[in-house]
């Protein structure tokens, strides 16, 4: 059924002639001859300059495609991409076969059948895209071009994994039936048979033995993981392995020293949670024994940090690679969480669990997340920078119910302790920071704020002497790291301390 005519629009950027009525076409033809507008393509003109063409084809790229290829349906590769082009093609299914060069965009016309049930009008043009159905068989079909029309077997795996995560089994359910029907108006019964092995096997009517990618294995070993999550881990691995690092040494000399930075660790990690105390009075119940009746729970959450962190057992244990993950992982929380029993100590978690907006990995994802997460351990170097990629890893997966930050930051200075490098405390005023950047890694994927942010405050844990906990505290009150607010305060260097003996009084406020 031929479309009606369109009035056309005064923006002379581009002109389409299935837009157009007649009288409107010869116009345009007249002022082509005139040198007021350019031929892009039969029946696509502009009045942009041609260094202008590319933008503008991919800025109206589907109302294009409708003009030129009416009832054209989006197919293969670009369909699986959700309907964009990939690497400068976009294939549709058409009444015939053609490539087409556009500005900026080579078009693949495949001849195949038109639109279909469950296909739908993009922007209420005479371009569809397909269901999803006719999507993921398309893509199981054979390709002999290279680069490959369709996306392979393994991509549509993956992508019904997902499916199944997100929406559950009778969406997959569905998801057949509609194949099924289809299957036969798309002459695509071979690509609905391997469809169908691959359903079955997710849903557990068929053997797991035919699932082939490590998702697919995994799934098939009770160990789902989350998949976002785990390209998150393997671009972090590479920027670590690809960034060296400053490593100041250990800060301690002496058991004693041990002790204090222990417990100061254990302070501020706990602060930083919301455990709050005075610092003295968290000095006393850690370090001097006394009872603390008030808050028997809150204090025994300090006190579980503060054994991990000095007890060398805890504080030299590597983080593991692959299932010996689980058990470690369990046991530390157990240890950590033990006085807390409406936790679940060593208990994964059992609800998911979120920071603001952020949502951690789901409960039915955590082991196999940390499995397949561990096992780019091996991969990084030694010392802070697999201690940043363990305390990231626990952290965004979040495996409990409660303690994960601190056991988080447990698992990040263990790697640092057996390389003899300083561990690091995240004091409060730091706070803000430290959850900013990784916030910024969690949902833009960039380990840059991360990784300076943690160079610094490691730089600043080192820079302190140990021995006496007094002078510590002291000077680190003097630094600013007991304060809230970055908006009036600033953390400070004992090196700063020093210039401002030297110069006179130094600010305080300012970033």
């Amino acid at each position: 059924m031929p479309v009606a005519p369109q009035k056309a629009t005064a923006d002379d950027s581009l002109l389409l002639y299935a837009e157009l009525g007649s009288s409107q076409i010869r116009a345009v033809q007249r002022r082509l001859k005139a040198g007021e507008l350019h031929r892009i393509s039969p029946g696509v003109v502009s009045a942009l300059p041609r260094p202008q063409w590319p933008q503008l084809i991919a800025r109206e790229r589907n109302r294009v495609l409708a003009a030129l290829f009416p009832g054209a349906v989006i197919a293969y590769g670009s369909a699986f991409a959700g309907g964009i082009p990939v690497d400068g093609v976009m294939h549709l299914a058409y009444s015939y076969g053609r490539r087409v060069a556009l500005p900026g965009l080579l078009v693949v016309l495949i001849k195949g059948p038109g639109k279909a049930p469950g296909d739908t009008p993009i922007g209420g043009r005479d371009l569809h895209f397909p269901s999803n159905a006719r999507m993921l068989m398309d893509n199981l079909s054979i390709s002999r071009t290279r680069p490959p029309r369709s996306v392979g077997r393994d991509a549509v795996e993956e992508r019904l994994l997902t499916m199944c995560e997100s929406r559950g089994e009778d969406a997959l359910v569905k998801l057949r039936d509609e194949a099924r029907e289809l299957a036969p108006l798309l002459r695509l019964e071979r690509e609905f048979a391997i469809l169908d092995g691959l359903l079955g096997s997710i849903l557990g009517t068929r053997p797991k033995s035919q699932l082939g990618t490590v998702a697919g294995k995994a799934w098939a070993d009770g160990l789902p993981f989350d998949r976002h999550r785990l390209e998150l881990f393997e671009q972090l691995a590479a920027v670590l392995r690809a960034t060296p690092l400053k490593q100041p040494p250990a800060a301690v000399y002496s058991e004693a020293g041990r002790s204090h930075f222990a417990f100061l660790e254990s302070y501020f990690s706990n602060f930083i949670e919301g455990t709050e105390f005075d610092v003295q009075e968290a000095r006393g119940f850690v370090l001097e024994g006394r009872p603390i009746a008030a808050r028997p729970k809150d204090s025994h959450d300090v006190l579980g940090v503060f054994r991990q962190a000095f007890d060398p057992g805890w504080a030299n244990q590597t983080l593991a690679a692959g299932e010996p993950v689980l058990e470690q992982l369990r046991a530390r929380h157990a240890d950590e969480m033990k006085e807390r029993p409406e936790t679940g100590p060593g208990e994964f978690k059992d609800r998911p669990n979120y920071a603001g907006n952020t949502a951690f990995v789901l409960p039915k994802n955590v082991r196999g997340t940390l499995v397949l997460g561990s096992k780019l351990m091996p991969s990084i170097p030694p010392g802070i920078a697999r201690a940043l990629y363990a305390m990231f890893l626990v952290s965004e997966v979040h495996p409990f119910n409660d303690g994960n930050g601190r056991l988080a930051r447990l698992v990040m200075n263990a790697e640092l302790s057996v390389v003899d490098s300083c561990r690091i405390i995240v004091p409060t005023l730091f706070r803000e920071e430290y959850f900013d950047c990784l916030r910024v890694l969690t949902r833009d994927g960039d380990a840059r704020p991360y990784l300076a942010a943690m160079q610094r405050i490691h730089e600043w844990s080192a820079s302190f002497s140990y021995e006496s906990l007094d002078e510590a505290i002291a000077l680190m009150r003097a630094c600013n790291a007991f304060e809230r607010s970055r908006a009036q305060f600033r953390l400070l260097f004992p090196a700063d301390l020093a210039s401002q003996e030297k110069s006179g009084p130094l600010r305080k406020g300012g970033a």
